[in-house]
């Protein structure tokens, strides 16, 4: 039986999922802005081998990480345009209700980015075959991304320079997640003994942790100022 809180968090990502199913807006700019950037760095590559085969980890967050903010910054800005963000601060509902909802939407919407652009990147980059624990890896890095980027887009999405402010402030904020991300992933795709990178895969579960927890109860305080 599902409690109130689980009942607005599935109505409120099942909105997001619903209107992106009719519009395919967001999505559609996140992949495109990601596999350009792939491309480019594809090229910008090419001629140094060992260059590409060292930095591909980075490419492949800091691109997931751009990709997050393009949607985050639209998700949220039509939630001011439309009055949805205040419908939902006035309905009978708990305001961290929101932020899950919100974020569950967000996450689903990076991930499957994230999950589309490993297979292109195999291609472009000479990637080992997909596994376990860089899907797991995927994971943890998105969710983490999303929190931040959550409760960062809520704040940012009421200010006119909300394109250009949104990157400044999340990029220095979500740097632990990324650096964690791409140590783990760089560890997973090089081959190296589990031992060398499952404790930065443990770290990245401890970041994601922290960060949600601190949005989490920050969301209430972001959303009544």
């Amino acid at each position: 039986m599902q409690t109130p809180f689980l009942r607005a968090v599935y109505g409120i990502a099942l909105k997001d999922l619903q209107a992106e199913l009719r519009s395919r807006e967001l999505l559609s700019l996140m992949l495109i802005f990601a596999l350009l950037s792939l491309l480019i760095f594809s090229f910008a590559l090419e001629l140094d081998r060992i260059a590409r085969e060292e930095s591909i980890s980075g490419v492949l967050w800091v691109t997931v990480a751009f990709a997050s903010i393009i949607g985050l910054n639209r998700s949220l800005t039509l939630e001011r345009e439309q009055g949805s963000l205040d419908a939902m601060l006035i309905a009978p509902i708990q305001r961290a209700a929101i932020f899950v909802g919100k974020l569950v939407g967000n996450f689903l919407f990076a991930l499957i980015v994230g999950a589309l652009l490993i297979p292109i990147a195999a291609l472009l980059y000479n990637l080992p075959a997909l596994s376990l624990w860089l899907i797991g890896a995927l994971v943890l890095g998105t969710l983490g991304l999303s929190s931040v980027g959550t409760l960062l887009a809520t704040m940012t999405a009421q200010t006119r320079t909300r394109e250009s402010l949104l990157p400044i402030v999340m990029l220095p904020l979500a740097l632990p997640i990324v650096l964690t991300a791409v140590r783990a992933t760089t560890g997973i795709l090089s081959g190296q003994p589990s031992g060398d990178w499952l404790a930065w895969l443990q770290l990245l579960a401890f970041v994601d942790a922290v960060y949600f927890a601190a949005c989490f109860v920050m969301f209430e305080f972001v959303v009544e100022a």
